[in-house]
């Protein structure tokens, strides 16, 4: 047990009643869809977790400070300044298309540490959790987790490299550098949001990268895969996230051995 073991059990909690309200309108006939401002789809479930995510933590931190996709900042009174960080579904897009690899991410942050972090899939009957000294799990809930840890891979020709998607790469002028370690890995797939990340956590592959990413989006990552032993920085070698609210910021997680040579390679200037 560790000093966040009863922020955990809330976090399972909040993830327990997210599941809920998304997997009765998972699939949905009368799913309600629309385009936020920058274009991204929120559906009325998106909406309607973090609704219910925000009673729950009113009623039992009302002192701690919160930033969801959603809703917004509201902030902490807490001395510590800890504050939940919330993504009611992270992979909207396949939420809306009827594809099952959608998750609700919880942080909490106590200060600037990564305190606790729950990743709940429940279209793919999974949840990844973590606490800060505590190790990192997976398993389809807290009464049947396992111990995870990352892959042992030393090098990058025998390594399995997931990159989420190619546009924004192009759009971040690295295409090449990413192409080239597509190239000189072993393996190469984009599974695409938290997946690729939990997948590293368990050791299934060894490098998850993507140039751009709001907060929630990895907030309740970083604790799972750092306490299964990975690293996860920004492009330039910086804790992540780094970005402040309202932000984005570069991610690359690894199972650690690897970080140095994936964060030069990623790095290495696009030729002219």
């Amino acid at each position: 047990m560790t000093g966040y073991a009863d922020d955990l059990a809330l976090a399972h909690l909040l993830a327990d009643r997210a599941d809920a309200i998304a997997t009765a309108r998972f699939r949905a006939l009368d799913l309600r869809v629309e385009a936020k401002p920058d274009l991204t789809p929120v559906s009325d479930a998106d909406t309607a977790v973090e609704r219910e995510i925000r009673a729950v933590l009113a009623e039992q931190r009302p002192a701690d400070g919160l930033l969801g996709e959603e809703y917004g900042a509201q902030p902490s009174t807490d001395p510590n300044g800890r504050r939940w960080i919330v993504d009611p579904i992270d992979g909207t897009k396949n939420f809306v298309r009827g594809v099952p690899i959608w998750a609700t991410l919880i942080a909490l942050y106590d200060g600037d540490r990564p305190a606790v972090g729950v990743v709940s899939a429940p279209a793919l009957g999974r949840r990844w959790w973590a606490s800060a000294g505590g190790g990192a799990y997976a398993g389809p809930g807290p009464e049947a987790g396992e111990r995870i840890g990352v892959s042992a891979v030393r090098g990058v020709a025998d390594a399995s490299f997931c990159y989420s998607s190619l546009n924004g790469w192009e759009s971040a002028g690295r295409l090449d550098a990413v192409l080239d370690l597509m190239r000189a890995s072993w393996r190469n797939r984009a599974y695409g949001d938290f997946y690729g990340y939990m997948l590293l956590a368990e050791g299934a592959l060894d490098v998850m990268a993507e140039p751009e990413l709001s907060l929630w989006d990895v907030a309740a990552l970083v604790p799972i895969i750092t306490e299964a032993g990975g690293t996860v920085t920004d492009l330039h070698g910086q804790p992540a996230p780094a970005g402040a609210p309202g932000t984005d910021s570069s991610v690359v997680a690894t199972n650690g051995v690897l970080h140095g040579d994936i964060l030069a390679r990623l790095n290495r200037p696009a030729e002219r």
